[in-house]
């Protein structure tokens, strides 16, 4: 269990002085096994994470997402009652608030808001399923009102930018869902055609828009490998372009089966990929590793999508989740089995990641969220 003492480094004096600081930049890292939420402050100018102190939540609290407005952290809770929790974001001290709580019909594998932050949007893997519900004028997330079947293994749920359509990876089927989305009801309805395929074994995992909307970056848990899809913007269908690699062929890694399927007692070492993330100028685009705890970097062509892969470094061990500031400067990366975060600084000129500073945190940290208020 991550304590209060050790996130607060040591003395009430020096955590008064941690939370008179007031920095603009708050770093949030969900802890599955301890049931709490680690706070930081990161300053950009130093480039230093500052522990701050932890919130409780729940027994394995995982997906986390912010709201538009910057004004409510919402947390996804894995064990029953299975729920999302509402935290108020204090913007002088970064200290979250419990506001409510809304319940969630499984253990969701992701969440995240539509774009306008009227509705929180659930995909989960282990109900093959995703959900919709409310979020009310105090930004409360309530309890689910729709429900929709998705094939096996749902694993992420995003709105486009214009907040027309939803995607979903569809991990045990190798597609990816398309759906038209009413962001007057919440609804989602399926779209025409209701899947797009990616290639066989992919196992597709999250994804990201390129920051103009136009394609859309599907990581493969299974393969390591991206995959470019451009988005029409009329129809809010999906053509795929192109995949390109993204774990050295030198680590001898077989390609990844969905964790449950492998067989007791076999321990070949296989991909097992987690995250992604673009830079908001859209040049680079970044995925972790588990089985090898790496972070690799691509170079995007903002113009076209075309991605190239170009190295990969080290990182905390098993790393799930990672996220970049808003600025495109830096990283913070969580390894499920490491007991510190990685900061890292991206060189703008060729995305390369140099690592600056670390903190603790507790145990199984999976899920980071970036908020500033510059």
């Amino acid at each position: 269990m991550i304590t209060r003492a050790a996130v607060c480094l040591t003395g009430s004096a020096l955590l008064a002085a941690c939370l008179s600081a007031q920095a603009a930049t708050y770093v949030y890292v969900s802890n599955a096994d301890d049931g709490v939420i680690a706070s930081y402050t990161l300053d950009r100018d130093s480039a230093t994470l500052t522990p701050l102190t932890t919130t409780e939540a729940e027994a394995s609290v995982m997906p986390m997402a912010l709201s538009p407005d910057r004004q409510h952290l919402y947390a996804g809770i894995g064990s029953e009652p299975y729920r999302v929790l509402t935290y108020r974001v204090d913007p002088e001290s970064g200290e979250l608030t419990r506001d409510g709580s809304g319940s969630l019909p499984s253990s969701m594998a992701y969440i995240d808001t539509d774009e306008s932050g009227n509705y929180l949007l659930g995909a989960s893997y282990s109900a093959d399923r995703v959900s919709v519900g409310p979020i009310d004028a105090d930004g409360v997330a309530g309890d689910s009102t729709q429900t929709v079947d998705t094939g096996r293994r749902a694993h992420a749920i995003q709105t486009s930018p214009d907040n027309r359509f939803a995607f979903v990876p569809v991990l045990g089927d190798d597609r990816i869902a398309q759906f038209r989305f009413d962001a007057d009801s919440g609804e989602l309805s399926a779209n025409e055609p209701a899947t797009v395929d990616t290639p066989e074994g992919t196992g597709p995992r999250h994804f990201r828009f390129a920051p103009d909307g136009r394609h859309l970056y599907v990581l493969g848990e299974l393969t390591g490998a991206v995959t470019t899809y451009a988005i029409d913007a009329d129809d809010g269908t999906l053509t795929r372009q192109g995949t390109v690699e993204g774990v050295p062929e030198a680590l001898d890694l077989a390609h990844g089966i969905p964790r449950e399927d492998i067989p007791d007692g076999d321990e070949t070492l296989r991909i097992w990929a987690a995250d992604i993330q673009v830079t908001p100028d859209g040049r680079y685009v970044y995925i972790s590793e588990r089985t090898s705890s790496l972070i690799s970097t691509f170079e995007a062509d903002p113009a076209t999508g075309e991605l190239t892969y170009q190295r990969s470094l080290p990182v905390e061990i098993q790393p799930r989740g990672f996220r970049i500031d808003d600025t495109g400067r830096y990283m913070v990366v969580s390894g499920q089995l490491d007991g510190e975060l990685g900061l890292y600084r991206i060189d703008p000129e060729n995305g390369r990641l140099e690592k600056v500073d670390s903190a603790a945190t507790g145990d199984n940290a999976n899920w980071v969220e970036i908020v500033s208020y510059d």
